[in-house]
């Protein structure tokens, strides 16, 4: 299982879109698909949704080993690791002890 998950904040920390901040929006396979990150542009045909067509820019993939997630608190990428918290699993920041809860999870 992937360090980040989909609605995670994250920093790429290599690579061509290094320093580049956004949210996890899918995690497909060993990759991850960051907000406005890593931009593709793609040719469409003319569909009922879309009856132009044309040339769509869409998010490209990064691969995970290339992000990191984003502490608030020191402001820079972290690495994390799985700590026991009563009956669940939380991700708790290495150097920094920052408390990462799982998106959607509720807490």
């Amino acid at each position: 299982m992937a360090h980040v998950r989909k609605g995670d904040l994250v920093v790429v920390t290599r690579g061509a879109y290094k320093g580049k901040r956004g949210k996890v929006l899918r995690v497909v396979g060993q990759r991850v698909i960051v907000e406005k990150v890593a931009m593709i542009k793609r040719a469409s045909k003319a569909t009922q949704q879309s009856p132009q067509g044309g040339i769509v820019e869409k998010e490209g993939s990064v691969h995970v080993s290339n992000v990191a997630l984003f502490d608030e608190k020191t402001g820079r990428g972290t690495r994390t690791k799985n700590v026991v918290d009563g009956d669940q699993k939380i991700r708790v920041g290495v150097k920094s002890g920052t408390k990462f809860p799982s998106p959607g999870m509720g807490g």
